[in-house]
């Protein structure tokens, strides 16, 4: 049987970027920078990243704060929707306002991002070969993290709409072998100056 260690999985959304998503503000490279400096002495084997700027422009400003740490792009640490339910799946009191917001979304795109979703799952969870602990960043986008969080929860596979990750907040997960995941970490924010906290986040959420 092979031996199996425990993944530690860092998510992280992008840093704030501009109106158009070009680029990251200057807040959002800020953002950046003081993320790789809160991980700067976790032992991180990688940090991957999704192909769009925002993404890949965070990834970078974190990796110029590590050491020797590889920063990879893959396309399943990118910006697309994991999964839409049916109706009969949702609450019914908030199925109306969830279906017309997955609305905007194409079949072909639901078709693309349930199979990048399923993906993910295979490259990013559970424990890993090996005798030695891995420890990985995934610098990604707001439906990612919360679709790996509710998997890692065991919730029903709609519950990732609802769940809001600000830029530059971090989460991180345990896969141990024999136990369950364990959510350690969620939007900790504890690395950003109040000024850059909560951007990317739902006004009427904010606490």
């Amino acid at each position: 049987m092979t031996a199996k260690a425990t993944r530690y999985l860092y998510l992280a959304r992008h840093g704030e970027a501009t109106a158009d998503e070009s680029e990251l503000t200057e807040n959002g490279r800020r953002q950046a920078q003081l993320l790789g400096d809160r991980l700067r002495d976790v032992p991180l084997a990688a940090v991957h990243h999704g192909p769009l700027p925002r993404a890949a422009q965070t990834a970078r400003l974190i990796g110029d704060r590590l050491k020797d740490v590889p920063v990879r792009q893959v396309e399943t640490a990118g910006d697309y929707v994991p999964y839409v339910p049916g109706k009969e799946e949702l609450p019914a009191d908030a199925a109306e306002r969830l279906l017309a917001f997955l609305e905007q979304f194409t079949a072909q795109e639901r078709e693309e991002g349930a199979a990048l979703a399923r993906e993910a799952e295979e490259r990013f969870t559970g424990p890993v070969d090996g005798a030695e602990d891995r420890h990985e960043l995934v610098v990604t986008h707001n439906f990612l993290v919360g679709w790996l969080v509710r998997a890692a929860l065991d919730a029903p596979p709609w519950r990732w709409l609802g769940l809001n990750h600000c830029n530059a907040a971090l989460s991180v997960i345990r896969y141990t072998p024999g136990r369950v995941a364990s959510v350690l970490v969620y939007n900790d924010m504890s690395h950003l100056p109040e000024d850059l906290r909560w951007t990317g986040f739902p006004p009427e959420a904010r606490a």
